[in-house]
């Protein structure tokens, strides 16, 4: 029993002894953790401080003061649309009126003049070759090759210009008094139709000049002729690096405009006899069909052997639309073709002709012009049955174009395969080289073309999609190679210098990381060396009905001949000059959508990933720019937005009210609204234009009062200029058009204004007219010629207009006018706005100070404080002069609906890429000023400061170190406790560890971020991406070569040998009688070397830079050396953006520390964007994935084109199509072949004999 006791008694002071020493660390842990009171108190001291230094160094008071006179008028979205729209549409008929005037000159000088002889000392200004006089000779230029007969014969050299910088031309040397000749590679300057056509053509100058004259605006005018040279006005000398692989022909602008749309299939041969060069050749023909097609073309690609089957399987039964992607889909499918059985050519022509009949049916595709591209090297007989069961009877809808493949060929082969296609409307080609390819595939273009001539009396204008200069989108994927070709020279030269160095873990760590950061997508944006543009074209016709062609003899022979096309460039800043973004005002915006739903015009486009095109940057849709906010999967769009969008595309008038969400800062912020939509057709053309205004302030406008008139002001102060207004530390919207001069070119926007304020000021000033596109003559075809010499002579003389020498918005000159003269006050000092005991005290606490104001007219300025007389940073107005459209100035507008007196506080954002140097960085507070009258209130200005990140730092240390009272309590300089200011974004503003700074707050502390977004203080915004870029890894083929007896291998050589013995001598016997003949053939003077395999060229490379090693050479060296070859690939990505959730936020937040439960508290600090958070640091870090912003990759099942393919969407047929003409029969010329026919004969019976025999 005493037993039992005493170890009762025992346990029992156990337990008090427990007891007591948790008690006393209970003491201990209540004294060493932060009151929640304390952390309130803290974020009301800093935000009420902050708050009143924003007030007093921004002098926001005196801003709002200077508007008081302003008035408010209602935003009129369809008011605004309609205007923006008819004034888009005049700008339109002005670039028209300039084509229809080169058009109807082209058409009367080639029918007057392109049979007469050519002088054999004919020069004339090569783009290529003429010689400028202040060309930098690092620049290279591909030269013209060199012929064989042009040993044989002299040609004169090309002329020589003067080339100056012309800042309407992007600073090009140009010469504006002349225009230049481009003549693409794979075409003989010198032949006969070349030559002559260039000769004719010279006349077109005087055109170009007036158009110019008559419309400063205009850009680059230009004739691309069907013969393949290119008169470009101005003349410039034609730089091309690495590579010149232009030719108008397959530019957008000349194809949509030489034919009507069109729905091709194209039938490739691939059975056993299909092999070797046959293969290549056969690839590049159907690679130069895809080039000839653009987004307004539908196209499949079938092989056939025994069975038929489509490139890519996904796009079965059906024909695609030629976008960028999709075709680029098909031309790396032909890679992985195989040859093999016989050709079963019922079936191909049977699949081919059931299509297109079930899409002619449907009224789908193009729904204008079909046709079938037979690409073989021989058929067993002409399939008539077929073409009368399915085309025939019909009357013949679908051409048939057949392209025979091979050196030898049986005649029987060529009569069929011609007969094929003439008698089907289309047109024969025999090919036996690649360098003949690219000539002979664009014949088919000419002969969809005849209808068009024929009728005459239409030239239809057509309107391209986007498009980047002169840059050929299949460079794109030959400058990625070459810069993984640097890459990988690169890494074994650093392996050669340092073995260890290279294969440590620490290198391999820093390569990798850089090779993540070159593959980051949003870090670029705006950043781009290409001009974007649109172009109208229209097409030339040779006014002849008949021509003089010699076959057995001379002999008429009826004709529709295209000349070529004739068009202009129409930059797309100049449209978007035009959409007047001031009247749109912050967080709106224009765009413009083309009949493909695709966007021509728009904020979010970005066509340009590291500096190299996108793979389909032109093909953009309306749906994948405008995210709404519907928190629907990846390409699951709603049909609300379907249906919006079609509207759009069929270019009604309309207007609808959206919920959505927008990124901000290269991704990295997001946001979410209502937007008012608003949109009309722009008349005549295939685009609707649409503006998005938000729905809260964006309903109200300020304006100046009708008494503040720029002139009448002038006048009344005794001709004192508005300039007056404008002294220092200014800057305007360097993109917006205030005034423009079309004859003198200034330093700088500011420059501009500053001379037109001054012009305005003195008597007799007039604000000009829109200008308005001149009269021209409407002739009718070859009717014009009835006229005789009157005629051409009044078309040498065209009626030009009175030429304006500059152009002036006046509402926002007007508008800019009022802000500068009513905030003139702001360039005083600081220290005239309060006492100097006070101003010396701000400045002496926060040091190097920015103030600065921008206004809704574009206007920024600025003051230094202390005022430095140079600096080595960029001033403030210098670096972000665009006012409403800058990141700070949106950021506080939306903000103001948050609470109407707080700053918005950011931090340059730290990244892997671009990682933030804390010691310089500075932070910028920015705050909307409103201006109301009672019942209406609008943004007329923005105010804030910046300054050194490192003040904002010590000023949070002294607040979040300090106890009320006075009173000792625990604050942020314990080490147990970790104290954060982070932004509306989630992004860390002052961290006590500085390497924080700039950084994704769930990256640095996940845990406390899952509980803030599990708690709604910050709520995920689902962004997708649909315009990315994804890096595929190239597939390496290594087929493995079919086992052979010796005699077999034998007997296949000896064939080869003698057969191509034979073929070399019958190829010498016929180039040298053409030689000394002198007559043209494209077999012989196309070389196109440069470009055959210029976008599936494994082995182009550089001068400057050594030769990859081959797979061999590759096996020796360590895996660690060698790089991933990839390619770039349109894809989607998806992230998730955190923001804010201001709904009962107090409420969220007012909730204690719960041991390492919460271990955190979380306050909004007042008159900001930031939450104070504070963290327990003794409670160990929950285990939780990373909060990251960063892109990932959507995967889906199919790729992104077979995806699209499978879920198509609307879109709006051209209204133009004209495919058929009566008078087309009467023409019989419809192809020829590449050998002359006395010699097919005995060559093919000759091999046949060989190949019999062995």
């Amino acid at each position: 029993m005493c037993y039992r006791t005493g170890i009762f008694v025992l346990l029992l002071l156990l337990i008090s002894l427990d007891s007591r020493d948790c008690s006393s660390n209970i003491q201990y842990d209540v004294a060493s953790k932060i009151s929640f009171n304390t952390v309130q108190a803290w974020a009301v001291k800093l935000g009420t401080e902050l708050y009143h230094f924003g007030e007093f160094i921004t002098r926001k008071k005196e801003v709002q003061d200077s508007f008081k006179s302003a008035q408010i008028e209602s935003r009129d979205g369809e008011k605004l649309v309609q205007n923006m729209a008819d004034d888009i549409r005049a700008m339109m008929e002005l670039k028209i009126s300039a084509v229809k005037r080169i058009v109807e000159a082209a058409e009367n000088m080639a029918f007057d003049k392109q049979n007469e002889p050519v002088p054999e000392d004919f020069q004339f200004y090569n783009s290529k070759e003429m010689e400028d006089l202040y060309e930098d000779q690092s620049l290279t230029t591909t030269p013209e090759p060199e012929f064989t007969m042009e040993n044989w014969i002299i040609r004169p050299p090309s002329k020589n210009a003067h080339l100056l910088q012309n800042p309407h031309f992007s600073n090009i040397p140009v010469n504006i008094n002349i225009s230049s000749v481009h003549v693409p590679t794979n075409v003989y300057t010198w032949a006969t139709e070349v030559i002559k056509g260039i000769h004719w053509s010279e006349g077109l100058d005087t055109h170009f000049i007036n158009n110019y004259q008559s419309d400063p605006t205009l850009s680059w005018q230009y004739f691309g002729s069907s013969t393949g040279f290119m008169r470009h006005y101005p003349a410039m000398k034609w730089r091309a690096d690495p590579v010149d692989i232009y030719d108008c022909r397959t530019r957008a602008w000349y194809m949509e405009a030489a034919a009507s749309p069109k729905d091709v299939v194209i039938l490739v041969d691939r059975s056993g006899s299909m092999t070797g060069q046959r293969r290549d050749i056969a690839k590049h023909v159907v690679t130069n069909i895809l080039d000839t097609l653009g987004n307004n073309d539908f196209v499949s690609v079938m092989t056939f052997a025994d069975t038929v089957e489509e490139i890519v399987p996904c796009f079965e039964d059906s024909l695609v639309q030629a976008t960028l992607a999709n075709l680029r889909e098909l031309k790396l499918a032909l890679d992985n073709f195989e040859t093999m059985e016989i050709a079963n050519f019922s079936a191909a022509l049977t699949r081919a002709f059931e299509l297109l009949e079930i899409y002619r049916n449907n009224s789908g595709g193009a729904n204008c012009n079909q046709a079938i591209m037979l690409v073989t090297d021989g058929v067993p007989y002409n399939y008539k049955e077929l073409f009368e069961r399915f085309n025939w009877k019909y009357e013949t809808p679908v051409r048939v174009f057949t392209y025979l493949i091979g050196r030898e060929v049986k005649v029987a082969d060529v009569r069929e395969v011609k007969w094929m296609a003439c008698a089907n409307r289309g047109f024969y080609v025999h090919l036996s080289t690649l360098a003949e390819v690219r000539e002979r595939v664009l014949e088919h273009v000419n002969v969809l073309a005849r209808p068009l001539v024929l009728q005459r009396e239409k030239h239809p204008v057509v309107w391209t999609p986007v498009y980047a200069n002169v840059t050929d989108p299949k460079v794109a994927d030959y400058l990625w190679e070459q810069r993984e070709r640097a890459e990988q020279k690169e890494r074994f030269m650093s392996q050669r210098r340092d073995k260890a160095l290279f294969n440590s873990e620490k290198e391999q760590n820093r390569r990798w990381k850089i090779t993540q950061m070159k593959q980051g997508q949003y870090s670029e944006l705006g950043n781009s060396k290409y001009q974007l543009m649109t172009s109208v074209s229209m097409p030339v016709y040779d006014l002849r009905h008949n021509e003089s062609v010699e076959e057995n003899g001379q002999k008429e022979m009826r004709i529709a001949r295209l000349l070529g096309v004739a068009g202009t460039d129409v930059p797309l800043s100049e449209i978007q000059a035009l959409m007047t973004p001031y009247k749109i005002g912050v967080n709106g915006y224009a765009f413009i959508v083309t009949n493909n739903g695709y966007i021509l015009i728009h904020p979010d486009l970005r066509p340009v990933f590291q500096q190299i095109l996108k793979p389909s940057y032109n093909s953009v849709d309306m749906i994948e720019v405008e995210l709404f906010d519907d928190d629907r999967s990846p390409r699951n769009f709603s049909k609300e937005l379907t249906a919006l969008r079609k509207e759009i595309i069929d270019q009604k008038t309309g207007n609808k009210l959206m919920n959505i969400k927008y990124h901000m800062e290269d991704m990295k912020r997001v946001s979410r609204g209502k937007r008012h939509y608003y949109w009309t057709g722009i008349s005549d053309s295939p685009f609707t234009l649409v503006v998005s205004i938000p729905e809260n302030y964006g309903r109200h406008r300020i304006t100046p009062p009708p008494t503040d008139d720029i002139h009448r002001l002038s006048l009344t102060s005794k001709n004192i200029s508005a300039r007056q207004y404008l002294s220092n530390k200014w800057s305007v919207h360097p993109d917006w058009l205030y005034c423009r001069h079309y004859e003198r070119t200034f330093s700088s926007p500011e420059a501009e204004l500053l001379y037109f304020l001054e012009r305005v000021a003195r008597p007799g000033w007039r604000w000009p007219a829109k200008p308005r596109p001149p009269e021209h003559h409407k002739n009718k075809g070859h009717e014009r010629h009835s006229e005789g010499t009157e005629a051409r002579e009044r078309n040498k003389s065209p009626n030009i207009a009175p030429r304006n020498e500059y152009y002036c918005d006046h509402g926002l000159m007007q508008a800019l006018v009022y802000d500068a003269r009513n905030t003139a006050w702001f360039n005083k000092s600081i220290s005239d706005s309060a006492s100097d005991d006070k101003a010396a005290e701000f400045i002496q606490r926060f040091g190097y100070i920015v103030a600065f104001l921008a206004t809704h007219s574009g206007l920024t300025r600025w003051q230094t404080h202390p005022s430095r007389d140079y600096d080595d940073k960029p001033e403030f107005g210098k670096q972000w002069p665009r006012a409403i459209d800058e990141v700070w100035y949106r950021r506080a507008v939306e903000q103001h609906y948050v609470d109407p007196l707080s700053f918005v506080y950011s931090v340059d954002l730290s990244t892997e890429k671009f990682p933030l140097n804390v010691s310089s960085a500075m932070v910028t507070a920015s705050h909307a000023v409103f201006h109301g009258d009672g019942h209406r209130k609008t943004p007329a200005a923005v105010v804030g400061f910046q300054f050194k990140h490192e003040r904002l730092s010590e000023w949070f240390e002294n607040i979040t170190t300090s106890c009320e009272h006075n009173k000792e309590c625990v604050t942020c300089l314990s080490d147990n406790w970790d104290c954060f200011l982070v932004d509306s974004n989630g992004w860390i503003v002052v961290s006590k560890d500085t390497t924080q700074t700039g950084q994704f707050f769930g990256k640095i502390r996940p845990d406390i971020m899952m509980r803030l977004v599990e708690e709604d203080v910050f709520k995920p915004v689902h962004i997708i991406d649909y315009q990315a870029v994804c890096f595929r890894e190239k597939k390496t083929t290594n087929p493995a070569s079919s086992l052979l007896t010796p005699l077999e291998n034998l007997r296949l050589i000896m064939a080869w040998f003698l057969a191509t013995t034979v073929w070399i001598y019958n190829s010498i016997a016929v180039g040298l009688a053409q030689a000394s003949s002198y007559s043209f053939d494209y077999e012989f003077l196309t070389p196109t070397v440069a470009y055959q395999n210029y976008e599936n060229d494994e082995d182009t490379d550089d001068p400057s830079m050594s030769k990859p090693p081959t797979r061999m050479l590759e096996r020796d060296f360590e895996k660690l050396v060698l790089i991933n070859r990839t390619r770039p690939t349109p894809c989607d990505r998806e992230m998730y953006l955190y923001q804010l959730d201001y709904k009962n936020l107090d409420e969220k937040l007012n909730k204690p520390v719960r041991e390492c439960d919460r271990p955190f508290y979380a306050q909004l600090v007042n008159y900001t964007n930031m939450l104070l958070v504070v963290v327990d640091a003794m409670c160990a870090k929950v285990e939780v994935p990373i909060f990251s912003i960063d892109a990932t990759e959507v995967q889906y099942n199919e790729s992104l084109p077979c995806l699209k393919h499978m879920h198509p969407l609307y879109r709006k047929q051209p209204n133009s199509c004209i495919r058929n003409h009566t008078e087309e029969s009467n023409i019989d010329m419809c192809g020829r072949g590449s050998l002359q026919q006395k010699n097919i004969l005995w060559v093919t019976l000759t091999i046949i004999i060989i190949l019999h025999y062995f």
